[in-house]
């Protein structure tokens, strides 16, 4: 068995939306590169976030 890493060495990224930091989790671990949005209700509110970037 593998030792696990601890949480401050996984890779993280800036959700768009909010602009808060989020953590890689297991369940992105095949998708990680097309990950851009830290929850579903920053996913489903990202047109607001273009729309507040173009003004």
């Amino acid at each position: 068995m593998g030792r696990a890493r601890s949480k401050s060495d996984l890779p993280t990224k800036i959700c768009p939306v909010c602009q808060r930091p989020f953590t890689w989790r297991k369940k992105w671990a095949d998708c990680w590169d097309d990950v851009k949005y830290c929850s579903e209700r920053c996913r489903r509110h990202r047109s607001q976030a273009t729309n507040e970037a173009n003004q």
